[in-house]
C-alpha cells in the first residue's frame, strides 16, 4: 500500500527550478506531527538522505544542497515540498520521501529529476 506520493519531478536545465511534492492522504494524521525526509538515488547509486523536517518544522540538509533546497510542510494539505533551486546536474536522480507512519516506515514511489548541462 502506497501512503506517500511524491509529485513535481522532471528535466530542467542546470540552473533551473522545480518544487516537489509528497502527498499523505488526510487520514494519515501522523505525517502533519512526524518527521519527513527527502532522500534520492541516483543510477547506480545508494538511496541518500537529502533533507529532513522534524516535528517541529526544524529542517536541515546535506551539505551538498545547503542553501539551494528548502523542505517546508502544509499541514492544510497534508503534503510536505522540497523546493529546488540552482539546480545541478548532479542533482540528477529519483527523489523518494519517507515517514513514520502508523508505525512503519513509509516510502513514495518517487519521481525522477534530470538536470541537464
Amino acid at each position: 500500500q502506497v501512503r506517500l506520493v511524491e509529485s513535481g519531478g522532471g528535466t530542467v536545465q542546470a540552473g533551473g527550478s522545480l518544487r516537489l511534492s509528497c502527498a499523505a492522504a488526510d487520514s494519515e494524521s501522523g505525517f502533519r506531527t512526524n518527521a519527513v525526509w527527502w532522500y534520492r538515488q541516483a543510477p547506480g547509486k545508494q538511496r541518500d538522505w537529502v533533507a529532513r523536517l522534524s516535528s517541529s518544522s526544524i529542517p536541515i540538509y546535506t551539505n551538498s544542497v545547503k542553501g539551494r533546497f528548502t523542505i517546508s510542510r502544509d499541514n492544510a494539505k497534508n503534503t510536505v515540498y522540497l523546493q529546488m533551486n540552482s539546480l545541478k546536474p548532479e542533482d540528477t536522480a529519483v527523489y523518494y520521501c519517507n515517514a513514520i507512519l502508523g508505525g512503519q516506515p513509509s516510502w513514495g514511489q518517487g519521481t525522477q529529476v534530470t538536470v541537464s548541462s
